[in-house]
């Protein structure tokens, strides 16, 4: 394997171990930030070592124990600057035996909770009540999800700088504040269970539609998403909206196979084979969805967009969708969770269920809008209802400008396909 290969390889086992190295070793050491550099230090040993040695066997093992390694070296360090020598010896010989063999045990064992998952004891640790909710959500895709900090910029929809910013602050507050690394008690838990959903769904959606790269999803980040909702569902089974979340996902997920076509290129939701849609994960969805229906939840905004996918889920074809009902959806949802791209989703509703003109005057409403600037799902938007309107040149410039915003391969190449499409004499007709 070259180099390039190799680095290629670990670049992509990081995205999918990270997150388990991180919230492993965090257990251990009890500060995220520390964890965090001892997860780098493990990535660094990979590109130092695997180019010549070559890929192990079991490349995510390899990372973990070079990262406990790692933590074992600090807490070693740490408590030779902290002790006299002679002092540390004896306690040093009685720790060792302990944690040395799996090296967490015993303190798995004095501080069991009863969650038993680290990503999950990751997840509320990083939405610690002292950090902003912007802060607890940045730095938790950064930890949880191995996201870079532009890839969570762009999820936000605001500058890197900020997003770099709020990770370095976020984890020197947790330190001076000696957050604990653990799943806080019930009283505490209702209080940061909005930005612990907020995270999972931001994780999911970077699985979903991946802001960059080469892919046009992530499978692996939907899955961890899932898994995490799935988890937090246990925990928490009367809180309406953690089954309104994982109900979205869940149908959302059901798409997966059919959101690509066998050389990996994006295949939009009206153009799926929906054969393809998983139907256990449908029926896992509509199941969680009726559960938070009976809870309550109608007025939770992951609910409402659990009925939103719910209304495309039931749809036999594309051409059975409920529109207007869809368009009822995200008018209830603009009303609890107000935003934007809110209303550029439901400008497209709209626009299946009354026709392109009366989309278009509420996309283009939209267009000064500060936080939509670099968002290419506005001039995408546009693009298609100028097509459907049969406006080729004005759409193919739309086009144009929405592949010049996206830092992902797969859907530049489908933006510009489309702009190449508008150059006919009838443009593209949907």
């Amino acid at each position: 394997m070259t180099t390039a290969a190799t680095h290629r390889a670990i670049e992509a086992v990081w995205r999918i171990e990270s997150a388990k190295v991180i919230a492993h070793v965090a257990r251990i050491v009890r500060d995220v930030g520390v964890a965090e550099e001892l997860a780098q230090d493990a990535l660094v040993a990979a590109l130092e070592t695997w180019p010549d040695a070559g890929v192990p066997d079991n490349p995510g093992a390899w990372l973990m124990a070079t990262a406990k390694n790692r933590a074992l070296d600090r807490w070693r360090q740490d408590a030779l600057h902290a002790r006299k020598h002679e002092e540390l010896g004896a306690d040093m010989d009685a720790r060792e035996a302990h944690i040395v063999p799996d090296f967490v045990d015993a303190l798995d064992a004095a501080r069991a909770d009863d969650i038993g998952d680290d990503l999950l004891r990751l997840v509320f640790t990083a939405c610690h009540p002292v950090l902003s909710k912007d802060a607890r959500v940045a730095l938790t895709l950064r930890l949880l999800g191995g996201l870079t900090t532009d890839e969570i910029a762009r999820a936000f929809l605001v500058p890197e700088p900020t997003i770099a910013q709020r990770i370095v602050r976020a984890k020197k507050t947790l330190t001076a504040a000696k957050v604990p690394f653990e799943v806080p008690q019930a009283n505490d838990r209702a209080v940061r269970l909005a930005s612990v959903l907020e995270v999972i769904y931001l994780i999911f959606n970077e699985g979903y539609s991946a802001t960059a790269g080469d892919d046009w999803m992530r499978p692996t980040l939907c899955e961890e998403a899932l898994r995490l909702g799935r988890v937090l569902v246990g925990l928490m089974p009367d809180e309406s909206e953690v089954h309104g979340l994982v109900a979205l996902m869940e149908i959302q997920a059901s798409r997966t196979h059919a959101r690509v076509d066998a050389q990996g290129r994006p295949v939009l939701l009206p153009d799926q084979d929906r054969s393809r849609w998983d139907p256990l994960l449908i029926r896992r969805g509509l199941t969680a969805l009726a559960r938070s229906e009976a809870l309550g939840g109608m007025s939770g905004p992951y609910t409402l967009q659990a009925a939103l996918a719910a209304c495309h889920a039931r749809a036999r074809t594309a051409a059975e969708t409920d529109w207007a009902q869809i368009v009822a959806l995200y008018d209830a949802l603009a009303e609890v969770a107000p935003s934007p791209v809110v209303d550029l989703n439901r400008a497209v509703a709209v626009g299946m269920a009354y026709g392109p003109m009366a989309a278009l005057e509420l996309v283009d409403a939209l267009a000064d809008e500060p936080s939509l600037k670099n968002y290419h799902w506005l001039p995408s938007v546009r693009g298609d209802l100028l097509a459907k309107l049969a406006r080729n040149d004005e759409a193919r410039a739309e086009f144009e400008r929405a592949a010049s915003m996206t830092r992902n391969a797969r859907e530049r190449e489908l933006l510009l396909e489309r702009a190449r499409e508008m150059g006919g004499a009838h443009g593209r007709m949907q």
